[in-house]
């Protein structure tokens, strides 16, 4: 008994020192080097009109952040969430994911930050403040934002999140982010 409580403390204690040592590194030149790889998702024509169609809604950012709050409360895949998986962006994207074994995760955000469509649930619907989207968004200008290596919630594995922009023409409209585990990148 002993011996197999030390053993389950032991492991739990190397999953948490790796984890810290993981925690906050820069992107692995191999990952950084996807990014202008990756760009090409901004502009395929599936995305591009869901998040134009998203974006003709005129949601107010108190909208928005409603439908946040609402997300982050509500446990398990609700309907609302699994509409923005089995949508056709949605279905872009599972088809995006299964093209490389390094995608983890994939979400689209409409000009506010808030999700178009995913892959699967993400940990919140709203990213308006966050640098993924700020970053790749840049007020309509488009960027490329690159994260640290960290451990990501919603895909309970760690993650570089690259953000560019979703464009029309030469103007950013959204944000598409793709989680890479820098492990699965050759």
């Amino acid at each position: 008994m002993k011996k197999g409580m030390t053993a389950v403390i032991t492991a739990i204690f190397l999953m948490v020192f790796t984890g810290a040592l993981y925690a906050g590194q820069k992107a692995p030149q191999q990952v950084v080097d996807l990014a202008p790889k990756l760009a090409k998702f901004g502009t395929d024509p599936v995305i591009v009109e869901a998040v134009k169609a998203e974006n003709a809604k005129g949601k107010s950012l108190a909208q928005v952040k409603e439908m946040d709050k609402k997300w982050k409360e509500t446990p398990g895949v609700a309907d609302f969430m699994k509409a923005q998986i089995d949508n056709k962006c949605g279905k872009r994207l599972q088809e995006i994911k299964k093209s490389a074994a390094y995608f983890e995760e994939i979400f689209v955000m409409d000009n506010q930050g808030s999700n178009v469509c995913i892959t699967s649930k993400t940990t919140n619907a709203w990213r308006g403040e966050m640098d993924k989207f700020t970053k790749a968004y840049n007020g309509g200008k488009g960027g490329v934002y690159i994260g640290d290596l960290k451990f990501d919630d919603s895909t309970q594995t760690y993650i570089v999140q690259i953000s560019v922009p979703v464009k029309d023409g030469d103007k950013a409209i959204g944000v598409i982010t793709l989680g890479v585990n820098p492990d699965k990148v050759k």
